[in-house]
């Protein structure tokens, strides 16, 4: 829709309107993939052929399902990120759209593919995960630069390791310069990972497999969660907050822990649940300010997400939340 148009002005769109808006809730930095989903019942063997009940195509990334996530609670959020020159491109520049997401920063890189990721979801409901990385690897630092003023204007940033550790490195300082909080979600998990700069983050969030390869230690019970969580606040973390699957979150400080628990449900498809935490922890802590009742929330939306298959598709809308929180309170 054009409203006006002369010789020295450029042609002014709703579109233009809803990307220059002036406040943002989330900026999520980071990827965006091309879910390729198999269920199956059993892995096959090298050399063996073997037929999956079922496959499914959806948009993901953990960059744009923690985006996704957070913008289904109503959260106005602005996504950087990078798209193949490919079939993948435009779909998922309108799926992020469809969900209200400022995509005035998604951007396509020629010759080059989108991101994908083969996920294979066994009978027990739980995935492996390949990713190919493809445009997202050409997210730069200087990507971040060209977005500043928008960037300036949001309340929390949101980053992964699904892009270039320069990119995330130069996001972590673009916000502890300007006074914006900083959530890493260190997936997939990189021992090449800086610890100096994860440890000027307001929030580090690891799951149980992560916090193993990050500090080579065991993880298998409770306790060990506790001490391997303990060894990265030693160096210097604010705030580690652990996703347990099944079991809920760990949110630890130098000086305190909270363990959430979660709710029991009939899980179908885990994949994407720890973006679905990520995605609403960011809203709720946006919107409330308080680390504990985010990560109530956080741990109750990841369980209705594994109650569905998928990934964003299996995020609840606000209202669909709202009730299964009346429910389980």
């Amino acid at each position: 829709m054009i409203f006006l148009q002369h010789d020295n002005v450029r042609i002014i769109s709703l579109c233009d309107l809803f990307n220059t808006r002036d406040i943002m809730d989330i900026a999520v930095i980071g990827s965006n993939m091309v879910d390729l989903i198999t269920y199956i019942d059993q892995m096959p063997k090298e050399g063996e052929t073997l037929e999956a009940p079922a496959f499914k195509i959806g948009c993901g990334g953990k960059g744009a399902n923690q985006a996704v996530a957070a913008a289904k609670l109503n959260s106005k959020v602005i996504m950087l990120t990078k798209v193949g020159d490919d079939i993948f491109a435009d779909n998922t520049i309108r799926n992020l759209e469809s969900y209200g997401i400022n995509t005035r920063y998604v951007e396509k890189v020629p010759c080059t593919s989108s991101g994908v990721a083969p996920i294979f979801v066994n009978q027990n409901s739980s995935n492996s995960i390949l990713i190919v990385k493809g445009a997202n690897k050409f997210l730069s630092p200087e990507d971040i630069d060209r977005a500043a003023e928008d960037l300036k204007k949001c309340k929390l940033i949101v980053l992964q390791l699904e892009v270039q550790l320069e990119t995330v490195y130069h996001a972590i300082a673009f916000g502890n310069k300007h006074n914006i909080p900083v959530l890493l979600n260190p997936a997939p998990a990189q021992r090449a990972l800086d610890l100096d700069y994860a440890c000027r983050c307001d929030f580090f969030v690891p799951n149980e497999t992560e916090l193993e390869i990050l500090t080579n230690m065991p993880v298998d019970t409770m306790d060990n969660v506790r001490r391997a969580a303990q060894s990265l606040l030693d160096k210097g973390l604010k705030n580690l907050i652990v996703t347990l699957g099944d079991k809920g979150a760990l949110w630890m400080t130098r000086d305190s822990e909270l363990f959430i628990p979660a709710i029991k449900v009939n899980a179908i498809d885990t994949s994407g649940a720890g973006d679905a935490f990520i995605g609403c922890f960011s809203h709720y802590y946006v919107h409330t300010g308080n680390i504990e009742e985010a990560m109530k929330k956080a741990v109750l939306f990841s369980a209705f997400s594994v109650t569905g298959k998928g990934t964003q598709s299996s995020y609840p809308s606000i209202e669909q939340f709202s009730e299964f929180v009346q429910l389980n309170n």
